[in-house]
């Protein structure tokens, strides 16, 4: 079932309200045209269909439900023998458009409508048709647009929120690549310079077995220098590599998890939880992507990340209190996390059947 959003509780607030223009008939007050059972059916109808588009996940029921209620508002309207505000309801089934159709084919609907209205009022004149049909007209565009501009601003602050995920994220890898790169450079240079020493000191050595006496002592001064400037650069470069510190995980994964527009990350990593720095990375990913998924598609307002250990493997959970799927297609940033996990001896698992749910863990060192 989908969360709603605030054009999904308005276009409820407006589905009350044409519930109450209805009730005329409803109660036997005024005769429709077609027939109490058949307007009514029509009537319930529409509500059952825009139900269907407002909850629904699978996008083909809506777009079924909308041409629908699109249908049988006519039908409600036409119906009936005095239009009095039931044209309200075709207000209501044109501003649930943006959601469903492109604005083309949801100014097609608008027109409709709008020639409904005229056609229940022909035989009053002219002027009544021209006016309400003027005037739904108008306000139908007028409640087509603001929900295009609540849309907008949703899409909007969602893609800013997954620029801040991915801001966050990129920082992280890259002091991360950073830290790993000047280890590189370190251990490098270790191999460079002790080697080097090494090798002379082996020279001396050897050079001094082979002498006796006073010949020998000259090459065993010198790699006894050369053993002392040995040790020197060792206890520097151990001193550099105690500098360099790992990568904080919990740290790592708070800041991508921290003040996510629009949505409430509830962040837990257990303290006896030990990584290096190639599954720190690929905990990091997997969390960026949850986020940004739970962002993009779940219509969620929490999202529960758990990092903990468990005997022998580190791992993830992750469930939001979104929308979910019955089927859940991996798409390719699903895949890279997979295929992460699983290069380094773990797997993934998802579930989308209650919210979205996503397992996955790694060995643990």
């Amino acid at each position: 079932m989908r969360r709603l959003g605030p054009d999904g509780w308005s276009g409820l607030v407006m589905l009350v309200v044409s519930v109450g223009v209805g009730l005329p008939v409803l109660l036997g007050a005024v005769e429709p045209r077609i027939g109490t059972i058949a307007w009514t059916s029509a009537f319930v109808g529409v509500f059952v269909a825009i139900l269907v588009v407002v909850f629904s996940v699978r996008r083909e029921f809506r777009i079924g439900a909308y041409a629908a209620a699109v249908v049988l508002s006519w039908a409600v309207v036409l119906g009936s023998s005095g239009a009095g505000l039931l044209p309200v309801l075709l207000v209501v089934v044109a501003a649930l458009g943006p959601e469903i159709i492109r604005l083309p084919a949801n100014l097609v609907v608008i027109a409709l409508n709008t020639l409904v209205v005229a056609l229940h009022t022909v035989g009053r004149g002219w002027v009544e048709p021209l006016i309400m049909g003027g005037f739904y007209a108008l306000i139908q565009v007028a409640s087509v647009l603001s929900v295009q501009a609540i849309l907008r601003e949703q899409r909007l602050r969602r893609e800013l929120a997954e620029a801040h995920v991915d801001l966050q994220t990129a920082t992280v890898l890259l002091e991360s690549a950073a830290r790993a790169a000047e280890r590189l450079r370190i251990s490098r240079e270790l191999h460079d310079l002790v080697g080097h020493q090494l090798t002379v000191l082996s020279l001396e050595l050897e050079a001094a077995r082979h002498r006796d006496g006073a010949d020998a002592r000259p090459h065993v001064e010198r790699a006894g220098e050369m053993a002392r400037s040995l040790l020197s650069d060792v206890r520097v470069t151990v001193g550099q590599l105690r500098e360099q510190p790992a990568t904080d995980l919990r740290h790592a994964l708070a800041r991508i998890a921290k003040d996510v527009p629009g949505l409430d990350v509830d962040l837990l990593v257990d303290e006896d939880v030990t990584v290096d720095e190639e599954q720190a990375a690929a905990l990091v990913r997997a969390v960026q992507e949850v986020v940004t998924n739970t962002l993009r598609h779940a219509e969620a307002q929490e999202l529960w990340v758990r990092v903990e250990r468990d005997g022998s493997v580190v791992r993830l959970s992750a469930e939001d209190d979104g929308r979910g799927a019955a089927e859940v297609t991996p798409g390719n940033g699903l895949r890279g996390f997979a295929e992460r996990f699983e290069a380094l001896g773990g797997g993934v698992e998802y579930d989308g059947t209650r919210g979205f749910r996503v397992h996955a863990w790694v060995p643990a060192r």
